[in-house]
């Protein structure tokens, strides 16, 4: 068949469930808040039903910044309408540049939280919305176990620690790896070390709580950053997800993989920390020492530098 034959031949319809196009003329825009300017650049937020937006770990639209209060806005459907509705905060709501206390939102609205937070109203076809949040995970996770990746994980911890030294508030950092993984390669392959690395991450995220931040740092390495937790709280924290892990029945194909961790346990104020590379330190050389002593356990940062 000729390049001129094979255009001339008809068009084959597969399955009609992936014409897209008669699907989009169907569903009509959906709300969202993008965040343009603060700690999560580019974070694209479903209002759906609506919540409270705050620095609260238990707001529905978290945005860790301490010039924003708790509680600091509502956003909330009426029928075709979102109303934004400030809840007192300390350093105001404001719309377009005008501050308020309730606002009916427009298509392309500039929201500012406090001084530093820049949010966008947008309104967004269901399948735009849903390829731009998939973009934007794939841009602050890790594929392969679905973990914030490195350089997410780094920007926070920055933005956490200087808080956490202005406001002289704990803050935990809890760092573990797998043991003998190389071995557990070489042994099993390398399509059971992504199992065990998938796996464990869901483990650990079925584990920790909904405003802990955990990371993928390193091929076998992880990071689980933590507010409101002083060093006795967070090395018992840390040691119960490494009994969860000991515990757990990691089985591929058929067979079974026994799985430990090594964990270095840092937390502010103790030991006293200058910055967020002397937090990651601090909490390394814990991890070295539990490797250092046996592996799978838990060891605590030195109090004293």
């Amino acid at each position: 068949m000729t390049i001129d034959d094979f255009a001339d031949e008809k068009t084959i319809i597969g399955d009609r469930s992936l014409l897209v196009v008669k699907d989009l003329e169907e569903r009509s825009d959906q709300p969202y808040l993008r965040v343009l300017a603060g700690p999560l650049p580019g974070q694209l937020f479903r209002i759906g039903d609506g919540g409270d937006l705050g620095r609260g770990a238990s707001v529905s639209f978290h945005l860790p910044d301490e010039q924003i209060s708790r509680r600091h806005a509502r956003i909330r459907t009426a029928g075709d309408a979102v109303i934004l509705q400030d809840l007192d905060s300390t350093n105001g709501t404001f719309v377009n540049g005008k501050r308020v206390a309730v606002q009916q939102l427009q298509n392309g609205d500039t929201i500012r939280l406090g001084a530093s937070i820049v949010l966008r109203f947008t309104l967004l076809n269901e399948i735009d919305g849903e390829i731009q949040e998939q973009m934007l995970e794939s841009a602050l996770r890790d594929g392969l176990t679905k973990a914030y990746n490195k350089r997410f994980f780094e920007t926070r911890l920055a933005e956490e620690v200087a808080y956490s030294l202005r406001q002289e508030a704990k803050l935990a950092l809890i760092l573990f790896d797998l043991d003998f993984f190389k071995r557990v390669n070489d042994t099993y392959g390398h399509l059971a070390g992504d199992y065990l690395l998938s796996e464990l991450a869901l483990l650990v995220m079925n584990t920790i709580r909904r405003e802990d931040l955990f990371a993928r740092i390193g091929g076998e390495e992880f990071a689980i950053l933590a507010r409101g937790l002083d060093l006795r709280q967070a090395g018992e924290f840390a040691e119960r997800l490494r009994t969860v892990v000991a515990d757990h029945r990691f089985d591929f194909e058929g067979t079974r993989i026994p799985l430990t961790t090594s964990v270095g346990v840092a937390a502010i104020p103790s030991p006293p920390i200058a910055s967020w590379q002397q937090f990651i330190a601090a909490a390394d050389a814990a991890l070295y020492r539990a490797k250092g002593k046996g592996r799978n356990r838990v060891e605590l940062a030195n109090e004293t530098p």
